[in-house]
């Protein structure tokens, strides 16, 4: 699917959450929040800082806070989606317009938003690159893709390495290794094409 470049578009791309999405949006924008697409996704941002954003999935659509994990939680409403790979993002679904309350979600908000202003956040962990050994290989035995792996960013170097360790499949990690050489070679990062 194509990223959204508005929110306009990215709320219409979900008619399925339409009253939803545009009642959180309003709650959103009720407070001093500006409002920006990152991702292709509505993202709502304090001084250059991501604190929210809306999205809609399948069976929910919801807010996330990027620094969530601070937040006090009183009504009980926030997950952890990706428990053990997510540290501060936490979510708060909604799957009809009847559990969107304005009044609770502004508490939320309003809380992000001092917790942003006081400098609370969690530095991400600095993991070591570790190149799987499949890649490894294909590097030692291409010259000219060596030396472009080499080039790239430690943070680019390290997404296609955990690219590669994520696939639990041989098969799946020399499929991916096919995909990814033509860009490595281009000195392209893994998500380039994401980034705006």
């Amino acid at each position: 699917m194509e990223m959204s470049k508005t929110v306009e578009e990215y709320l219409q791309k979900h008619e399925e959450y339409h009253v939803e999405l545009h009642k959180l949006r309003e709650i959103i924008l009720s407070t001093e929040l500006t409002e920006t697409v990152k991702w292709g996704i509505p993202t709502y941002t304090i001084n250059n800082k991501n604190v929210v954003g809306i999205g809609a999935f399948k069976s929910y659509c919801g807010l996330w806070f990027f620094n969530g994990s601070f937040l006090k939680d009183e009504y009980r409403l926030l997950i952890n989606a990706q428990d053990g790979k997510t540290r501060s993002q936490r979510q708060m679904r909604f799957d009809s317009i009847d559990q969107i309350d304005e009044k609770i979600i502004r508490e939320y908000l309003l809380e992000a938003i001092q917790n942003q202003k006081d400098g609370k956040e969690i530095k991400p962990e600095k993991k070591p690159l570790i190149i799987p050994d499949e890649m490894k290989e294909v590097l030692s035995s291409d010259a000219e893709l060596s030396e472009a792996f080499e080039s790239l960013t430690p943070g680019c170097k390290k997404e296609y390495a955990e690219y590669i360790s994520d696939a639990k499949k041989t098969v799946t990690r020399l499929r991916r290794l096919d995909k990814i050489i033509p860009m490595i070679k281009v000195k392209q990062g893994l998500n380039d094409k994401y980034k705006a």
